[in-house]
């Protein structure tokens, strides 16, 4: 079983509280700010569609709705669209350079011309001044109780982050307990070799800030968010 198929059981009891609804209006304001009137759009790495369904409700016409099954790295639809985004960290998941350019890559092969490109990342500046630390996170709704404990262990040379997950879960009308471990690896960038990946797929940079804020990218900013624009 890959990483997400574990994560799949639990993940939207994990995030039941995260506010899709304004993330959906953070990026509608970039698209409309840094689009050419977008209509369109692809979702590369959708989870369960909680960006999705918020974007369509906005007007949005979303291939992910369809929630076609695909490696970010290498998958071709055949089609072109407005923008392309690719949200919570799914752009963390590409741990090398090659696969970071192969995502670009990807991104820009399905955008029109002067399409735009909208992704969030973990941002090294803040991760390595505020270091990541073991987390334990208790949650249940009327069916399950999980309780996670995430410890982190970083790799200096290759600008890594190893998340490793241990979650408990209890079905609380049997009793039954599952255990699962998990390793999710999760690679931080810096701006500058941001700017050169999209520029090596032919994109300009365009916007970058602090993930929902807008604010400068800083010591402090674990969330970084940019808009490339294809050219």
């Amino acid at each position: 079983m890959t990483v997400f198929g574990a994560y799949a059981r639990y993940y939207d009891l994990l995030y039941r509280d995260k506010n899709y609804a304004g993330e959906a209006a953070h990026v509608d304001s970039l698209l409309r700010a840094h689009g050419k009137a977008p209509r369109t759009l692809l979702e590369l790495g959708c989870g369960t569609g909680g960006h999705a369904f918020e974007l369509a409700k906005r007007g949005y016409s979303i291939h992910e709705l369809a929630f076609s099954e695909g490696d970010a790295r290498s998958c071709r639809i055949g089609s072109t669209f407005d923008a392309v985004i690719s949200l919570f960290h799914v752009l963390s998941y590409h741990q090398t350079n090659a696969d970071q350019a192969a995502a670009f890559a990807t991104a820009r092969t399905h955008l029109k011309p002067g399409g735009v490109f909208v992704f969030d990342c973990w941002y090294g500046p803040a991760v390595l001044t505020d270091r990541p630390v073991v987390r334990v996170r208790r949650l249940e709704d009327d069916r399950t109780h999980v309780t996670r404990i995430a410890e982190p262990v970083m790799h200096a040379t290759e600008n890594i982050v190893d998340v490793n997950y241990h979650v408990f879960l209890r079905d609380k009308a049997s009793g039954e307990q599952t255990e699962i471990t998990e390793q999710h690896r999760m690679r931080y960038l810096f701006s500058p070799e941001i700017e050169a990946i999209a520029s090596q797929a032919r994109f300009e940079l365009v916007y970058r800030g602090e993930w929902m804020t807008g604010q400068p990218l800083s010591f402090s900013t674990w969330g970084a968010c940019f808009v490339a624009r294809a050219i």
